[in-house]
């Protein structure tokens, strides 16, 4: 929008002043140009993992490629509770373009397979809603560290949070790292 100031862009995986980490993300109004033809046009102004995939709402990414954008949720289930979104805004899996549907489960399969290694978990719950209990209109996948015994039993999901922004950020970096690998 002429006249406005455009948010400045946030280094993806950083928070920019970690002391005043933001309860809960804003919503952008003013796009940078091009972020809405990137998109193919679509209104996306309201979905935050878009956001977070234009750095401009900061998150403790694990995963940044060309397909995805894998980050920390912010009220994990376990903590190293990993979102992997797709580049690309789509709704649900069927929304999902059927080219994209393999290279995107890859990276999903790519975080699973080193979640134990890195954070000493015995296995995952990998998870995905359509819609119903869809929290973020923009397809997603859960990757959950699980261990036996931590008393997660069925689909009641509680959550916690992180005790502070520097533990997010060094259970992220654990991922990068095995990532990296």
């Amino acid at each position: 929008m002429p006249g406005r100031p455009r948010p400045a862009p946030v280094r993806r995986g950083y928070w920019q002043d970690r002391s005043v980490r933001p309860a809960a993300p804003a919503v952008i109004v003013a796009w940078p140009t091009g972020l809405r033809a990137a998109r193919g046009g679509a209104d996306i102004s309201d979905c935050v993992f878009c956001e977070i995939i234009a750095g401009l709402v900061p998150a403790d990414i694990v995963l940044d490629d060309d397909v995805v954008v894998a980050f920390l949720d912010t009220r994990p289930v376990f903590k190293g509770h990993v979102l992997v979104a797709p580049r690309q805004h789509a709704r649900t899996l069927a929304d999902l373009p059927e080219g994209d549907v393999g290279p995107y489960f890859l990276r999903v399969q790519r975080v699973s397979a080193v979640m134990p290694g890195a954070l000493g978990c015995q296995g995952t719950f990998v998870a995905e809603n359509n819609v119903v209990s869809q929290s973020v209109p923009h397809m997603h996948v859960h990757v959950v560290p699980r261990t036996k015994g931590d008393g997660l039993r069925g689909f009641f999901w509680p959550r916690q949070r992180y005790e502070s922004p520097e533990e997010a950020a060094q259970y992220a970096q654990r991922l990068r790292d095995a990532l990296a690998t």
